[in-house]
């Protein structure tokens, strides 16, 4: 029967490894593919079986380079791969009787995996017998009781010799020793197996001789032969004329495994009719292996059949025992008794990993294979059917393959940065009733590719710096995140190519390529520009490398490191100082002057005030705090100086603040020549030696102001008669219509043209040079340049001018004698 396994196990394992091989994609050859070996047995360990790189079409090296490794289930470990030499050699010593028994053939089926390409092999060794084992009876001694009435021909079994061996090194024949009451005759069972027989040859008379000792000698066909031996003592007893007869010839038992020890299988019954001593009827084991003997116990006097030790029914599902009956005459009876273990769900399945794929990388197609595994129960029928899962969230499955393999593929796009690794628990439960189940854990890592580029935290970035700043200083750093790992996740800062004002980016900012610092390379001047954009690039270190951009701006601030610069009063680059007029007849808050200052800061730093530090005359002029507009602060006295002196500082409101001065000179007098009188007596009683150039200055004011006077009565003169041709075409058309009075020039009008062009002479020290201010029209209190002035027609300019000379801002135009 284990034979009969052995060989339907070798069947299905063939099959197996066709599946294998159909499922993997690998062409199936009979030939090419189902690799035999056969080896005597009892080979000492290491010794060699078969050239198994060869067969396999591998150099010896490339065995463990393959990763070839020997794949068998659920039994000790027979052969090894000897990877120096590339041959399959015993793992130990091998007994064909304990690994098939008496079997025709023992067949040794097992896989070999080529790792690399996921790739079976199937080995089949056939383990031929030797002649180890010699025929050996149960007992030394073998007693045999005969009725001496007994008739010649009559047959008395005896017990079979054993010899583990097969074929020709089986048990092969039995000898008896001579004698001439009995001889020695070999039946056969249905199963092949010789039993030896005593013939009674010739009528035994106790009283000649009442025990008859013979030799039974049990030979095999071995080469050198081997044999055993058994004393047979024959005692001759009284007359005894019936034999115990069993109730039934064969008894039937069905039990379950997991019966207790002790329980009572069942009860055999056998009766002798005879009375007193010949029908006393005892009961013992004819014919049973010891292993088997330990299993059940027999009560010689009640025939009931009880178990000793636990049954299982992966051990032995059948048993087979041979019950003898003798009554006290020496008569004897057999009956067998069958016993069948039924399989209880006693035993969990069985998971293996084969091969584990660890790491597989996040790219991963689906469908790849990241784990063989390997499924067995050894429970029969339902409770032997397993069937594997594992968490529904895991983005694997498992799919089935050949045999009791199990593929774990990926079932849906794995992302390391979600998840890096995977603790897969696989549960395999049978179908038995309840349920047995078994989980195995085991660890998957997923390995990174760069699949994700940096990312900064903000969509843009902006900082602020003072101007003036330290070259090297820090100015700001920025940080990318890479959920990549390694290598892949190692940032690298740079700038983007720039140019500003001319000069590269690179000359005005730094950044260091690991920390994502950046430094100033100089200093900073807000006057020269408000802010630096720049584009920040964050770049991994894969293969190939991603990157990202953010812009950056860089506000630089403003700080109080220019003072304020006056405009105008602007200082003459000759030496020279400029005068202010101012009337005698000046109302209080008239306005004299204008001081206008800039500041080339911004903000605060560039909020101007005016203040007037020092004046010759104090509380007569006044300076606007936020305009900077002189004016009069009370009416003119005849008293007052005619050259009145100022100082004015002009301040920004930074920190600390930043001032400019500048000094007005006022003269007060109604018209430029009463000026230049009361400046030449004035300059006279300061210095007689200068006035003959004094004198010369006059005449040449007095002939500037003459020709200019000349040049406006020709311009009247040719208004005059373009009017007055226009009369007369009027006239010759008609007659005349009113004419507007503005048409007309009065007296009133030349005196506010000369008020509007009057000069205001300032004198220098030497009375060589002279500044003369015409005053011009007030726009809403700003200085009109003097191209504008120029361009303007003479003309229009005196009938434009509509605007008081006290109210008219100065604009000084330098004259040189």
């Amino acid at each position: 029967m284990a034979a009969q396994r052995n060989r339907s196990k070798e069947s299905k394992d063939c099959s197996e490894l066709v599946l294998l091989c159909l499922f993997l994609g690998i062409p199936w050859e009979a030939g090419a593919r189902q690799i035999s070996y056969s080896i005597p047995e009892e080979l000492e360990k290491g010794s060699f079986v078969g050239n198994i790189s060869k067969d396999l079409g591998l150099a010896p090296r490339e065995l463990a380079e393959r990763g070839v490794r020997i794949v068998s289930r659920g039994r000790t470990q027979l052969f090894s791969l000897d990877p120096r030499s590339g041959s399959l050699v015993t793992a130990g010593r091998i007994d064909r009787e304990e690994l098939c028994a008496q079997s025709a053939r023992c067949l040794v089926s097992f896989n070999i995996l080529v790792e690399e390409r996921v790739k079976l092999f199937g080995i089949e060794i056939e383990v031929t017998d030797i002649n180890d084992n010699a025929p050996k009876f149960q007992a030394e001694n073998l007693d045999v009781k005969i009725n001496e009435n007994v008739a010649t021909g009559m047959r008395f079994p005896l017990p079979e010799a054993i010899d583990p061996d097969v074929g020709v090194n089986s048990l092969q024949s039995y000898q008896l020793s001579p004698n001439r009451h009995f001889s020695l005759r070999v039946q056969s069972r249905a199963n092949g197996v010789k039993y030896p027989e005593l013939v009674l040859e010739h009528a035994l008379d106790r009283e000649e001789e009442a025990i008859h000792h013979l030799v039974l000698t049990a030979s095999d066909g071995g080469d050198p032969l081997r044999s055993g031996t058994v004393l047979v003592s024959v005692t001759v007893f009284d007359t005894n004329d019936n034999a115990p007869v069993f109730t039934l010839p064969e008894y039937r038992v069905s039990v379950p495994e997991n019966l207790p020890v002790g329980t009572q299988l069942l009860t055999v019954t056998a009766t002798d009719r005879d009375e007193g001593a010949n029908g006393e009827v005892t009961y013992s084991f004819r014919k049973l292996p010891d292993t088997q003997l330990l299993k059940f116990q027999l009560n010689k006097y009640t025939g009931e059949i009880k178990i000793s030790e636990n049954l299982d029914y992966e051990e032995t599902g059948f048993y087979e025992i041979e019950i003898q009956a003798e009554d006290g005459g020496a008569y004897l009876a057999t009956a067998k008794v069958l016993i069948t273990v039924e399989d209880v769900n006693d035993n969990s399945p069985e998971v293996a990993i084969t091969s584990l794929f660890s790491p597989v990388t996040e790219d991963s197609p689906l469908g790849t294979v990241v784990a063989l595994l390997n499924v067995h129960d050894l429970d029969s029928e339902q409770n032997g059917r397993v069937t594997c899962s594992i968490l529904a969230y895991l983005p694997f499955k498992l799919e089935k393959s050949i045999d009791s393999y199990y593929r774990l593929v990926i079932h849906r796009a794995l992302d390391r940065e979600q998840v890096s690794s995977y603790n897969i628990t696989v549960t395999a439960t049978d179908g038995g009733s309840p349920p047995l189940s078994t989980e195995i854990h085991f660890m998957l890592q997923v390995a990174d590719i760069n699949d994700n580029p940096p990312t900064f935290s903000h969509v843009s970035y902006f900082t602020y710096i003072p101007e003036n700043n330290a070259r090297g200083a820090s100015i700001f750093s920025v940080t990318a995140l890479d959920p990549d790992s390694k290598e892949n996740a190692r940032i690298i800062y740079s700038l983007a190519e720039d140019t500003i004002q001319g000069a590269p980016l690179s000359s005005y900012i730094s950044i260091n390529s690991d920390t994502g610092v950046l430094y100033a390379l100089r200093s900073f001047d807000y006057e020269q520009f408000h802010e630096l954009q720049m584009q920040v690039t964050a770049s991994d270190s894969g293969d190939p490398p991603l990157s990202s951009n953010v812009s950056l701006s860089l506000f630089v601030l403003d700080q109080n490191d220019n003072a304020p610069e006056i405009l105008y009063p602007a200082l003459p680059t000759d030496g020279s100082t400029g005068v202010e007029l101012a009337p005698r007849s000046a109302e209080p808050g008239y306005l004299v002057t204008k001081v206008v200052a800039v500041d080339r800061d911004s903000g605060q730093n560039a909020w101007l005030s005016y203040r007037l530090l020092k004046a010759s005359e104090p509380g007569l002029l006044a300076v606007g705090l936020h305009t900077g507009e002189v004016r009069t602060a009370r009416a003119l006295l005849d008293r007052d100086a005619l050259k009145q002196s100022l100082v004015v500082a002009v301040q920004d409101h930074g920190q600390p603040p930043l001032s400019a001065t500048v000094t007005l000179t006022v003269a007060v007098a109604d018209s430029i020549p009463e000026v230049l009188a009361d400046l030449s007596s004035l300059e006279s009683l300061a210095n007689s030696g200068t006035s003959d150039l004094t004198l010369y200055l006059v005449v040449a004011v007095a002939a500037v102001s003459c020709v200019f006077l000349a040049f406006v009565i020709v311009l009247l003169a040719l208004r005059l008669r373009r009017w007055h041709k226009s009369r007369l075409l009027q006239a010759s058309g008609g007659g005349l219509t009113g004419v507007p009075g503005s048409h007309f020039v009065g007296v009133d009008g030349v005196r506010a043209f000369l008020q509007t062009y009057s000069h205001e002479v300032s004198l220098t020290a030497d009375s060589r040079k002279s500044h003369l201010i015409f005053p011009q029209p007030n726009y809403a209190d700003t200085l009109i340049s003097r191209e504008s002035c120029e361009k303007k027609d003479p003309l229009s300019l005196l009938n434009d001018s509509k605007f008081p000379l006290e109210d008219t801002p100065l604009v000084p135009v330098s004259f040189t004698f």
